[in-house]
């Protein structure tokens, strides 16, 4: 038995317990039913039990399970007779998350969620006043507030939306029709994914960079090729075959670090140039918007690496010099 399904047989097992003894000659099948596994399984678990107790390893000591009239009787098991509990840790996070999400605009059902948060604040008292002391902002700006209310109605009634979208790799500003699949918050971000007709695949949207978003009368039911991605903290995975660009940033460029999908942040080096305040790797897979970025930047940001890109740039600079020359 593989240790993921060990485990959950001994989360079973506690569980099985306390109900199978407050559920005296409860049939077999709707034991097993009630635990979502089949009556062989269930046998399998008694046996188990039929061994299992306190220590000492005798008959007194062992649970008594009788199940061949075909109902199922437990006896001798008051040890660990009660349900399982949550320690401290759990209840604390769960708190904390339900806490946050009582923040998020425009949940719906607030009443439920109020109710499942009064109820295990009086069950945990200790963990309660200590899950108080935790919070995660989630809120947003007005802007955003209003795309996510948007992109909320469009999810729930099937339609598609039609967004104004800053792609920072471009430096450019798209208008895209796209059928929204799911909101999800990452890091600290709102992201919205959907398939866009332009692009004609899963594409997700950063919201705080959707300028605009304006609810379609059309059907926004996505196509059966629209598959959800797995969504963890790395949320763009670049292409290996992408180049790697190195730039140093001085102090009032550092906004780029959370706004552009950078690789790594570290201090700068000392013996590097005496301005910045940090260095930063990105992949890129066209540099034409690095090129733009860095002219905007100015004396805020240096190439480090690659060279041929900081004469490119130096390039640019000069002869964009000369035409107000």
């Amino acid at each position: 038995m593989s240790g993921r399904a060990s485990t959950e047989r001994l989360s079973r097992l506690l569980a099985m317990v306390p109900y199978l003894l407050t559920h005296q000659g409860i049939p077999l099948e709707e034991a097993a039913e009630h635990f979502a596994i089949t009556t062989d399984d269930l046998v399998h678990d008694l046996e188990l039990l039929f061994v299992c107790g306190t220590p000492g390893h005798l008959p007194d000591d062992l649970i008594d399970a009788e199940w061949e009239s075909g109902r199922v009787y437990l006896s001798n098991a008051d040890p660990i007779a009660r349900p399982a509990r949550l320690a401290i840790d759990e209840a604390v996070a769960l708190l904390v998350g339900l806490r946050t999400l009582e923040q998020v605009p425009g949940l719906h059902d607030r009443e439920a969620l109020e109710g499942a948060m009064a109820k295990l604040s009086a069950a945990t008292g200790e963990a309660a006043a200590t899950a108080g002391a935790v919070a995660v902002d989630v809120r947003t700006d007005a802007e955003s507030a209003l795309v996510l209310e948007a992109c909320r109605l469009a999810l729930r009634e099937r339609r598609r939306l039609h967004l104004a979208y800053l792609v920072p790799s471009r430096d450019e500003r798209t208008e895209r029709d796209v059928d929204p699949m799911r909101l999800l918050s990452v890091e600290g971000r709102w992201y919205l994914e959907a398939w866009c007709h332009r692009a004609e695949g899963v594409r997700l949207f950063r919201v705080d960079r959707v300028e605009r978003a304006e609810v379609l009368e059309a059907d926004g039911t996505p196509p059966p090729q629209a598959v959800s991605r797995d969504v963890g903290t790395e949320l763009f995975t670049a292409s290996p075959d992408d180049l790697v660009v190195t730039l140093d940033l001085a102090p009032q460029a550092s906004w780029v670090v959370d706004y552009y999908p950078v690789e790594s942040v570290e201090p700068a080096r000392e013996d590097g140039w005496e301005e910045a305040s940090l260095r930063v790797r990105l992949r890129t897979a066209d540099t034409r918007w690095v090129h733009r970025l860095l002219l905007r930047l100015g004396a805020g940001a240096r190439v480090v690496d690659p060279p041929e890109l900081a004469v490119r740039v130096r390039e640019g600079a000069l002869a964009a010099l000369q035409r107000y020359s």
